[in-house]
């Protein structure tokens, strides 16, 4: 499969899921599901509460994508425009070099029992850690099926911490959630150790639950850009230029926390849209990146430096909770053609598909900014969305975006003068 599509943009949506159907082999189900979007309102009433409906987002793929030597295109879900294009260019601006090198750390998740009003915390942890085995033997048997397929509670730790309301003895299950993201497991877990907790401690369990902090479950990608692969018509700079200003953006991230939220928020936009394509909890996912990006103070997830060849070499590390079994991944139609599509066999596969994601999308979004800047492409889409809502028509929706883009004002009130103009 070969992920460079060219003008792919420039296909109706019916001949694009062609192409992409053709590369991936992707199932004439999972092609009606994504045709139709799969879902009523009673089949979501299984997956949240007082529903009423649904709501759709705009599908898109990623193109251009090298992940550890194999090619791979990638379904975006999001409403933000530029997003996927952006991601795109950067994959194939690290095609030449090989595209992305992704590792994961494992698929384990942390629960917490907090236990509180404990007389004897440093004996209460003693008493827990010698009770170890037996802790762990029940903890397993709340899902013997995670156990029956590798996965399992593998560790006990406990921590004593000081906090307003005094110290409290937090005892944290270290588990194996092997392809799922792991909440119910663990926190399942939690629950059936309480007791145990309490009566080792003397003291009061209160909460018994995951932590979205998974930095037992990091998942890295790096890629090098040649400088070439960095120039654009758009302005004069060099690949050597703008390599360096990539370099002190991200610099300026690490320096100033009103910069790192920004630069954080622009690989969430790419990691986000697969975990929403995905049915992958995109809750989860950005609380843990950025409580790992604030461990010794808040600061960028991605880095840039230059080698010694003059190339531009980028990383990302980050928490990455992710499943391809259980939760609500099965439960969407298009989520699970979406995973048809990624043709990932493991958690750890996808974990690191979304790392390569999330870095590709925080360097199109940097090249940008340094470059021609932020507003050029993503103010020509914008030109469109707003020709579309002043009713304009069809056939000439390219046309007054272009105008508006070219005036550089671009509003409703503009729109709909043009479209009397040109009716």
């Amino acid at each position: 499969m070969d992920s460079r599509i060219p003008g792919l943009y420039k296909l109706d949506p019916e001949d694009r899921l062609s192409e992409i159907a053709e590369a991936t082999e992707l199932s004439q189900e999972a092609q009606n599901k994504i045709t139709t979007q799969g879902i009523d309102a009673a089949e979501a009433g299984a997956i949240s509460e007082n529903v009423i409906g649904t709501i759709e987002y705009p599908l898109g793929i990623a193109t251009n994508f090298v992940i550890n030597g194999q090619d791979k295109l990638i379904p975006m879900a999001i409403e933000e425009t530029s997003v996927v294009a952006a991601a795109s260019n950067a994959a194939r601006m690290a095609r030449s070099t090989g595209g992305f090198r992704t590792q994961t750390s494992g698929p384990y998740m942390i629960s917490q029992i907090q236990a509180t009003e404990v007389d004897t915390p440093r004996a209460a942890k003693i008493d827990i850690l010698d009770a170890k085995e037996n802790l762990i033997e029940l903890a397993n048997e709340q899902d013997p099926v995670l156990v029956k397929h590798g996965g399992g509670c593998e560790d006990i730790e406990v921590q004593l911490i000081e906090t307003p309301r005094g110290k409290m003895v937090i005892t944290r299950l270290i588990v194996n959630v092997q392809d799922a993201m792991g909440g119910n497991a663990v926190n399942t877990m939690a629950e059936a150790l309480a007791p145990e907790i309490e009566q080792l401690t003397q003291g009061n369990v209160s909460l018994r639950i995951l932590s979205n902090l998974a930095d037992r479950r990091l998942a890295r990608a790096s890629c090098t850009i040649e400088p070439s692969e960095l120039e654009t018509e758009d302005t004069d700079l060099s690949g050597e230029d703008i390599r360096d200003r990539i370099i002190d953006a991200w610099a300026f991230a690490v320096g100033d926390p009103y910069r790192a939220a920004t630069h954080n928020k622009g690989i969430m936009n790419g990691i986000d849209a697969v975990a929403t394509a995905t049915y992958n909890d995109w809750r989860a996912i950005e609380a843990g990146a950025h409580a790992y990006a604030a461990v010794d103070g808040y600061g960028p997830l991605t880095t840039y430096e230059g080698d010694s060849d003059g190339n531009l070499v980028c990383s990302i590390e980050l928490p990455m909770q992710v499943g391809t079994i259980g939760g609500a991944t099965q439960l969407q139609p298009v989520a699970k053609a979406a995973l048809e599509i990624l043709d990932v066999d493991s958690a750890n596969g996808l974990a690191g598909v979304f790392a390569a994601v999330g870095l590709a999308q925080n360097l199109g979004g940097l090249r940008a900014l340094v470059s021609e800047g932020i507003q050029s492409g993503h103010m020509s889409l914008h030109a469109k969305n707003i020709a579309i809502q002043a009713n304009a028509p069809e056939h000439l929706v390219d046309e007054i975006a272009a105008r508006m883009v070219a005036e550089e004002v671009i509003r409703q009130d503009r729109a709909e003068e043009l479209i009397d103009e040109l009716q």
